[in-house]
């Protein structure tokens, strides 16, 4: 840190991303990235768009937007691409919070909405999960501020319904009501049906985890013609160029591509069912996902040693070194054969131990 840092950013915590090693080869999954590569129409048509990447690209994103427009059953004027969807979650901590409209989320959910409140110096509150570390939508009712909720939630995996999202939406007419929609395609309730009724409501996605392009950075925002101005505002005020050419393209292809899209979707929730399964007959507690990713706990070994002991043996897991979390470990959904290589590991760390 230098000593011309601005003063407000000294205290300041960073986003910790998943550790990205680069000392062997691992079973990764701990960055909930998708073990499937693009689809090979997305692949194809990034390789096309190489070749006009002296130009700048369409800040408009005009033909994804068309193809999105049919894919989603949304209108053009409801939508605005990101470089990734942490850049429109970034845009809505910058539009719509403030003094008067602090942000309002979960003490246990993504990382980045305490980190985007800091940065931005909006004040925030954390509403604690419930014992089950589930969302207890009353305590959203008024809550006075611009909520952010990631559904299905990180790192637990745990959903509300859409007509429970309807009902905070319901109770906070006069305050954004922001549902981060990362990990809805691996079994969420989407609430996009609701933008047309709702004038508060921004739903966010993004294309790193279901349509396997997180090294393409693509996300986007779905809202009421009004709130995706006041975010294109913030957007041409900041980098209009944000989502580059071939990105672009690349989703154009995934989201084209839609046998892809569905074949990959039915493998992680069927793994996803086996490795809860496994994981349950070998002494572990796991919270109900609907997410491509599950959170357990292990009665008799700690979280942490859980995760060092799967390193050891070639596998990354995500470890969380916090209050309420440090019993669990995150995993991410692979293809059959990583699922069956953390299964091995962890059988062989539980046989070690007894």
């Amino acid at each position: 840190m230098s000593k011309f840092l601005a003063e407000r950013l000294v205290p300041f915590e960073a986003y910790v991303p998943g550790e990205q090693p680069q000392d062997r080869k691992y079973v990764k999954l701990n960055t909930n990235e998708s073990p499937f590569p693009p689809s090979p129409y997305a692949e194809r048509l990034a390789r096309q768009a190489a070749g006009g990447l002296n130009l700048y690209c369409d800040p408009e994103c005009r033909v994804l937007t068309s193809v999105a427009a049919e894919s989603f059953g949304v209108s053009s004027e409801e939508m605005i691409f990101t470089n990734g969807s942490d850049e429109v979650l970034n845009f809505a901590f910058l539009a719509f919070c403030d003094d008067a409209s602090p942000a309002v989320f979960p003490d246990i959910t993504y990382g980045f909405y305490k980190v985007f409140a800091g940065l931005n110096g909006v004040p925030y509150r954390e509403i604690p999960l419930t014992e089950e570390y589930r969302v207890e939508v009353r305590d959203y009712f008024d809550a006075k501020g611009t909520i952010f909720l990631a559904n299905p939630n990180a790192p637990t995996g745990v959903a509300i319904t859409k007509a429970e999202i309807e009902s905070i939406l319901q109770k906070n007419p006069d305050h954004v009501v922001v549902i981060d929609e990362a990990y809805v395609d691996f079994g969420g309730e989407s609430a996009l049906p609701l933008i047309g009724k709702y004038e508060n409501l921004l739903v966010t996605r993004t294309f790193s985890k279901s349509y396997s392009l997180a090294g393409g950075r693509l996300g986007i925002g779905f809202a009421c013609p009004a709130l995706i101005a006041d975010l294109k505002k913030i957007k041409y005020s900041t980098n209009p160029y944000n989502v580059n050419s071939m990105t672009a393209a690349a989703g154009i292809g995934a989201l084209t591509d839609r046998e892809y899209f569905l074949r990959n979707m039915a493998i992680i929730k069927e793994n996803r069912a086996r490795m809860t399964a496994s994981l349950e007959a070998m002494g572990f507690t796991v919270l109900p996902s609907s997410a491509n990713f599950i959170f357990a706990k292990c009665a008799d070994i700690s979280g942490e040693v859980i995760y060092k002991e799967l390193k050891k043996k070639g596998v990354l897991v995500r470890y969380f070194d916090k209050d309420r979390l440090r019993d669990f470990v995150r995993i991410s959904v692979g293809s059959a054969e990583e699922t069956d290589a953390l299964l091995r590991a962890v059988k062989q760390i539980k046989e070690e131990r007894a």
